[in-house]
């Protein structure tokens, strides 16, 4: 196992790259939070959509530095430091609010979908190219050509905010933006009083009555305050708004750190030793291994949002129950890997690469929806944690000391053979039992949420406590 050491690389570089992972990370929550709250009806879409995007770049860059830049380290150097802040320039002139020239809902949703087929074509163009490009010599031109289909592919959400921009509707006909406070407060329509919102059930207990009377609250405040008493504020139920500090004390909110550390962990240890496992199973070129990973991984990502979204407006099954089930299948895949039966390496890293997909995206729209996007940044970034301490526990020191261990029997610093991964493979699949026991006992506890969240079939934002 090899790792960078600080000590050992020009501080120069070792700057650049603090810089560089810092900034992917600050820009990449920074576009998620602003798209969860324009499009907050479409969390699981809107997730789904932007992680499958993120997880698809490194192939683009990958397309770009292969065809263009002729595996010039330097060009490509040069090309991220001036050519990606020109593109996002350039891109502002984008940023803009659209009115859909008709029906807020169906308009969306087709707009959507495009994005979607966009984005799945865009990712089976890029394997069929990255497979082409390791089997065949290309010319300059038929680079050149398969480069700029990349990038009509990227460039085709465009069409989007460009047909809005230049169809819009009349003033007198604009209905509520999807992301409006107007929109959120009512609904999509306002329910008829003979068909109530929310029909009693067990889970008003625990949630309380998300709709009380203003008019009660505020003569209760007056009549505290001529009284000379100070009103408590009460804490946020789930569903609504949560400080950092509030949900930071809730079960719930531990429970879903714990079940993405454990299901994100396990992924990234099977991505970042991707290469060496390849090698110790005996494949000499782990190019299409890598490739086939990344594109399940999209497609997990993607697939999550739309089928998690599917579910919870149609049953109201929490998303949680999707981490579940996907982690089950990670144990299927780990213990593949460790028998390491002939023919299965593949089988196994395309199932492992979508079931990391599901868990990467699907933590996304589930904190939102239980913690509230009003502090949405901050609880992200800290659910997001998981990643790196799963990276750190079970790739560097788990999968690293096993294989050094079984390197050292071989007297080589390279180790061949299923048995450099069998133990991590084994304790990784007990790792992912684990994790969907505790799923499974959350969606139990955030069930009553979602029936009340989207008791209508379409997310009804609770009405905003005074906390």
């Amino acid at each position: 196992m090899y790792l960078l050491d600080p000590c050992s690389m020009p501080w120069q570089l070792w700057i650049a790259l603090v810089v560089a992972s810092n900034s992917n990370a600050w820009f990449s929550t920074a576009v998620l939070v602003t798209n969860m709250r324009n499009f907050p009806l479409s969390r699981g879409t809107v997730a789904g959509i932007l992680k499958g995007y993120s997880g698809i770049s490194a192939a683009v860059y990958t397309v770009l530095y292969s065809l263009l830049l002729e595996q010039s380290a330097s060009k490509l150097l040069l090309f991220l430091t001036l050519g990606i802040p020109v593109i996002c320039l350039a891109m502002m002139y984008f940023v803009r609010p659209c009115t859909p020239p008709s029906g807020e809902d169906s308009s969306v949703h087709v707009h959507f979908v495009f994005t979607q087929a966009a984005s799945v074509l865009l990712a089976i163009y890029l394997l069929t190219v990255t497979i082409i490009y390791d089997k065949v010599s290309l010319s300059d031109a038929v680079s050149h050509v398969l480069l700029a289909i990349v990038f009509l592919f990227l460039l085709s959400p465009l069409g989007i905010p460009i047909k809005m921009s230049l169809f819009r509707a009349n003033a007198e006909t604009i209905t509520p933006l999807a992301g409006s406070t107007e929109h959120l407060a009512e609904g999509e329509g306002a329910p008829s009083q003979s068909v109530p919102l929310l029909s009693p059930s067990s889970s008003t207990s625990n949630l309380g009555s998300f709709f009380e009377s203003e008019y009660a609250s505020d003569v209760e405040t007056l009549l505290a305050e001529g009284e000379g008493a100070v009103k408590k504020k009460r804490r946020p139920r789930r569903g609504e708004d949560f400080k950092f500090r509030e949900a930071f004390i809730k079960a719930d909110f531990w429970l879903l750190w714990i079940v993405y550390f454990l299901g994100v962990g396990s992924g990234i240890t099977v991505l970042n030793n991707l290469a060496q496992i390849g090698l110790a199973f005996g494949v000499e070129n782990t190019t299409i291994l890598l490739s086939l990973f990344s594109f399940c991984n999209f497609v997990g990502r993607l697939g999550s949002g739309a089928l998690s979204e599917h579910f919870v407006r149609t049953r109201t099954i929490p998303r949680t129950l999707w981490m579940a089930c996907t982690l089950i299948v990670m144990v299927i895949a780990f213990v593949l890997y460790a028998l390491a039966f002939s023919g299965t390496l593949y089988v196994s890293t395309a199932l492992l690469g979508i079931c990391y997909g599901f868990q990467y995206n699907l933590m996304v729209p589930t904190a939102s929806e239980l913690f509230g996007l009003e502090h949405f940044g901050i609880i992200y970034s800290f659910m997001l944690l998981g990643n790196p301490v799963g990276a750190l526990l079970f790739s560097g020191l788990l999968a690293g000391y096993v294989y050094d261990a079984e390197a050292a029997k071989q007297g080589s610093s390279t180790c061949l053979g299923p048995e450099c991964f069998r133990l991590t493979f084994f304790v990784l699949a007990g790792i992912c039992g684990l994790g969907s026991f505790l799923s499974l006992i959350l969606t139990i506890r955030i069930r009553p949420v979602y029936q009340m969240l989207y008791a209508s079939g379409s997310f009804r934002l609770p009405r905003a406590s005074d906390h």
